[in-house]
Parts: C-alpha cells; structure tokens; sequence
C-alpha cells in the first residue's frame, strides 16, 4: 500500500498554502486591502500574469505530495519516493534513453558502432529506444505523425478550454444572478470589472501549449535527454518546484524578522533602534555568498557525521533545500527592515498616533492598529519584487555549487551541467535553452505582477493614476 510521507517543506508549503488563503479571507473584509486588490485583477496584464504563475504553482503543488508506493519494502533506503507529479509524468520519468538525443529526435545524437545482421559494422546514428519507437519508417513517417500529434494535443487544450470556460461562465452566472447566456455576453464582450476574455485567451494560449508538449511526450522526448538519457522536459517541469520554493519559502523566513524588528526601531526609537541598526548593518557588511557558502559547508558537514538521522537521499537533499530557504532568509530580511523602519518612524509622528499615545492606548495595541495596517502595501510590494530576484539566486548559487544538492531537480543544476555540454561536439544546447525559458517565463510573470501590485498597492501612485 501506498504511504504518504510529509517532507519539512512539504509542510511549509502547504502551511504557506494556508497562510495565503487566509489573507485572501482576511483581506476580502478589509476595504483598504480589497480595493487594490481589485486594481491589480481589473489589469489585463494583471490577470495574464496571475493565469501563468498558477499554472507553475499548480506543477510545484503536485510535487510537494510525496509518497512510498510499497511501504511494506524491508530495506528503507532502498523504498522510492514519488510525488503526484512523479505518477503522473510516469511515462517521461521511467523513459530513460542511452544518452543525448535532440528534441523530438529519433536517433541519438552521436553516431556509434551499429552491428549489422550479416556481421558487418556501420557507423551510424542509432535508433532511440523510447523516442519515436512507434514509427515504422521514421524517414518517411516522422513529420506527418508530429504533425498528427500536435493535432492530437492542441484538441485535447482547446476541450479542456471549453470546459473550464463553460464552468467559469456558470460560477459567474451563479454569484452575479444572471443566465447563462447574459453572463456569456458580458464575458465577452467585456466586463467592466474583470477582463474575463484576455483571461480566457491566456488560458487557452496555455493550454494549447500544455496539451500539445504533454501529447507529444508521450511518443517523442520533447526537449531532447541529456548525458545519462534522462528527458529534460521532465527536469524542466521537476525543477518548478524548487524555484518556487526558494521564492516562497525564504519569504515565509524572513517577514517575521522584518515586519517586527523594523516597526521596533522606527516606533520605539531610541537604543532599540540602535540595537536594530547595528544588527542589520553588521549583517550586511558580510558578503551574502561568503555566508551562505559557510552555511551550506557547516550543513554538509553536520549530515555526513549524522547519516543515521535522513532516512532517505531524498531527505537529505529536503534538508538542504530548507536549510538554504533559511540562510537565505537571514540575509535577505535587511532590506525590508530598513524599509518598514522608515516608514514607521514617520506614521509615529502622525496626529491619530499622537492621540492614541496621549489616551493611554498600549504600544501593542497602537503597532497592530495603527501601524502596521499602513505598512501592509509595502511588505506586499517587496515580496512580490523579491520573488523573482529569489529564483535567480538559486540558478546562481547551484552554477557555483553552494545551491541546492547535486540530485535535487532545479534550474540551477540544470544550467550548472550545460557547461560542460557547450563545450562538446556537436553542441548540446537544450538543457540549458529548457532551463532558461522555463526560468525566464516565471521570473517575466512574476517582475509584470509585481509592477501591477506595486501600482495598486503604492498610495502615491494611485492618487497620481
């Protein structure tokens, strides 16, 4: 039987989950958090950027539920773990060629010694033995079947389009108490609020996309396999979940830190604001890599000398990631610190916080009512601005092998092993052209959304607009 197995950022993915959905539940009451909120989805780019991250955060959710498919195995270690998206991209995860082939390739990508029926030996391209292996005759066969595949899966998006669409019309119609067909109208032809059809045509752009890449791995390794024959598009869509969390998780690290220690130093002053000073500016004069690269050693060091505590190589590379989430949060905490400390020192100044101060109102009571309800647009903005400079210091960090462990599925190692590969004969570029769009498309989507919440969210700029 099936077991399920809860990694730590397993659980503080799911418990970011649930902080997230709680704000939303808190925010829908609050008409000072509301109201940007709609600014930011009443925005066309807005909507399109939201649609892409939830397809990467729908990806990165799948792979945070892990389980053993035999639990019953004598030998621990030696039990597999999987996550749901493990099962299913089964097809493209136990595929595994003898080594490099090209996207969509048939054959390998180097020629070797193909022994023939009479004995001889030709030189040739060998067929892969996944790849393609459903043609006949690739020669003649090959383009009509991509052809007739691509088909295949752009019809599977576009019926998966129609129903999600049917079922967002429905909803729509239900909660506006419209028919169906006045809601489909306004959908349309466009709603004031909402732009429900730039919505639309995104998601059917992404789905296309979706349905035709999935069809096509079914038969074909879409973006090619690298050293070991491993596919790549199947790396690709694994190393989501990493960037999504460094991104996330070294945010849930680092606001507690930021949030209290810079609304101390700017509303108590004094030598708390000295003490807080000094803490941030000594962390900050150490250079983030250095300190990270001590970090990263002291954490290798402690699981080599204690093996017997991680069940599994899976664990072990799970504890890495979270470790470097955390060391990443330390010395990323400083800027919004700063931020939220001047900000507060003038909010103290201001005559409603005079008042409450001169009534005898306690200093807890005045920071959670008065304070921080103003200084929530700009923790929203800086983490949204923080996400994508996140997921480019994973990438950079594993190039120089202070990221993510070496078996841990990320951008980063991805990139860090096409070096390698530039450098051979004939050049293998689609590790890293995979890497690099799939990155390059999180981290775009993210900076445009991040430029909608900041506009909505900024006071100056929405008196200005």
């Amino acid at each position: 039987m099936p077991e399920l197995v809860f990694l730590w950022t397993d659980i503080l993915v799911f418990l970011l989950v649930g902080l997230v959905t709680a704000f939303i539940l808190y925010a829908r009451r609050r008409p000072h958090l509301s109201r940007p909120w709609r600014m930011v989805f009443s925005s066309k780019i807005g909507v399109s950027t939201v649609i892409v991250l939830l397809f990467y955060v729908v990806i990165g959710l799948m792979d945070s539920v892990h389980y053993r498919p035999d639990a019953n195995a004598s030998d621990e270690k030696s039990v597999e773990m999987l996550s749901l998206l493990d099962y299913a991209l089964s097809d493209m995860r136990l595929r595994q060629e003898k080594t490099y082939s090209a996207p969509l390739a048939t054959h390998l990508y180097a020629k070797e010694n193909i022994e023939q029926p009479d004995g001889s030996t030709l030189r040739d391209f060998p067929r892969l033995k996944y790849g393609g292996a459903h043609l006949d005759d690739p020669l003649n066969d090959y383009s009509r079947d991509l052809f007739k595949q691509t088909v295949i899966g752009m019809s599977i998006g576009i019926g998966i389009w129609l129903l999600l669409s049917v079922i967002i019309v429905l909803l729509l119609s239900l909660n506006n108490h419209r028919s169906f067909n006045d809601q489909l109208k306004v959908v349309v032809y466009g709603d004031p609020h909402i732009p429900w059809r730039t919505a639309l045509w995104t998601l059917l752009v992404m789905l296309l996309l979706l349905g035709t890449l999935y069809n096509l791995s079914q038969y074909y390794h879409v973006l090619g396999t690298d050293k070991v024959g491993e596919d790549v598009f199947y790396q690709a869509l694994k190393s989501i979940r990493t960037g999504l969390l460094i991104g996330t998780l070294t945010t849930l690290v680092m606001l507690p830190a930021a949030i209290l220690l810079g609304i101390m130093a700017g509303y108590f002053k004094g030598w708390v604001d000295d003490l807080i000073q000094y803490t941030y500016t000594t962390l900050n004069s150490i250079p983030g890599v250095l300190l990270i690269a001590a970090a990263i050693l002291m954490m290798q060091i402690y699981m080599s000398n204690h093996e017997a505590e991680f069940a599994s190589l899976v664990e072990r590379a799970d504890m890495r990631l979270l470790f470097l989430c955390m060391i990443l949060g330390v010395t990323s905490w400083t800027g919004l610190c700063r931020l939220l400390r001047g900000e507060t020192l003038k909010l103290s100044e201001l005559d409603y916080v005079q008042a409450s101060t001169a009534f005898g109102v306690g200093h807890f009571t005045i920071i959670l009512k008065h304070i921080l309800p103003n200084v929530v647009h700009i923790v929203l903005i800086t983490v949204v601005l923080d996400f994508s400079g996140l997921v480019l210091a994973e990438a950079v960090l594993s190039y120089v092998n202070i990221g993510v462990d070496p078996s841990t599925n990320s951008w980063g190692n991805m990139i860090n092993s096409a070096r390698l590969e530039m450098a051979r004969e004939p050049i293998v570029w689609w590790s890293l052209a995979a890497s690099l769009f799939f990155m390059f498309t999180l981290v775009l989507a993210a900076n445009l959304f991040s430029d909608v919440v900041r506009d909505a969210f900024d006071p100056r700029l929405r008196s200005q607009s």
